[in-house]
């Protein structure tokens, strides 16, 4: 009589699941309930500033990957809160790492393009030196230097100017401003790539789906570079608002915590380790305000 061996499903940990890509990665979790149980937590019900409670769940639920989508993400208010900053976006890290060397779990850390101070003409590599220019750029590196050195099975991704249907962002503010001006200055000399937070929700379960995975730093976001005044040209052309849009200089626009002026990642590694091919921002952010128009 042959035995029936039932295997156990992979358990994903999706930590920071109120934010946009922690509610882009809940929308597609039911495609892969077959394959992985998915654990979703927020600041609510973990804090990973308390290492304690972060060591509790790990072993309450010994997940195979926890996905770190929680950060502090305030960039300006970063400047007087370093401390948050820093807990969250550093220490948290860290003890998120080494719960993941405790449980055998492969940790999937978010980080940010402004890891880098922006002033180069070339995108930038995975192996380009790190200059943050603000508070938040900072506690980004330090998580992502506590996590490759605490935790050998990790893969740090990389990502840029992220939106989606969900929460603050600049698709959203834009269509909400283009409602209730008929005139708007945008920033036209700070460049970056836009990411729609749905692909990079997709591209991580192209990550846990490879077998044999490849740890380190990885960029991923949507593709090819643009300014936030020709990023905006298109929402409004996409949801078809009669708004007029007049370039800015960063000088003109200043604010708390300086911006990098040209962040734009490389995108090579990604596709050529993971077979991950990013889509064109434009066709990802059609998409983004149809949905957002429709609702």
């Amino acid at each position: 009589m042959s035995k029936i061996i039932k295997l156990q499903m992979k358990k994903i940990a999706v930590l920071g699941s109120n934010g946009q890509l922690g509610n882009c990665i809940r929308k597609i979790a039911p495609d892969y309930e077959n394959s992985y149980e998915f654990i979703f937590t927020d600041s609510q019900t973990l804090d990973i500033t308390d290492e304690d409670q972060v060591s509790s769940f790990f072993y309450d639920n010994k997940p195979d990957y926890c996905i770190n989508a929680s950060a502090y993400t305030a960039v300006d208010l970063a400047e007087k809160e370093s401390d948050k900053a820093f807990a969250v976006n550093a220490d948290g890290v860290g003890y998120l790492a080494q719960a993941c060397v405790d449980y055998k779990s492969i940790l999937i850390h978010i980080s940010t393009d402004y890891v880098f101070d922006g002033d180069t003409n070339l995108p930038y590599s995975e192996d380009d030196f790190t200059s943050p220019t603000g508070i938040y750029g900072e506690s980004k590196r330090k998580g992502e230097e506590l996590a490759l050195e605490i935790n050998p099975k990790t893969i740090v991704l990389r990502t840029s100017w992220l939106y989606s249907e969900f929460n603050k962002n600049f698709v959203k503010t834009m269509l909400n401003l283009f409602s209730q001006k008929d005139e708007l200055g945008i920033v036209a000399d700070q460049f970056g790539q836009p990411t729609n937070a749905n692909d990079l929700a997709e591209a991580i379960m192209d990550i846990i789906k490879t077998p044999n995975k490849t740890f380190g730093v990885f960029h991923f976001s949507n593709y090819p570079e643009t300014s936030w005044f020709e990023f905006a040209k298109k929402i409004a052309e996409f949801s078809n608002a009669s708004v007029q849009l007049n370039p800015l200089t960063t000088e003109q626009y200043p604010t708390p915590a300086k911006r990098p002026a040209r962040s734009t990642m490389s995108l090579d590694k990604i596709e050529e380790i993971y077979r991950i091919e990013p889509k064109h921002w434009e066709n990802s952010l059609e998409e983004s305000v149809r949905i957002l128009t429709q609702q």
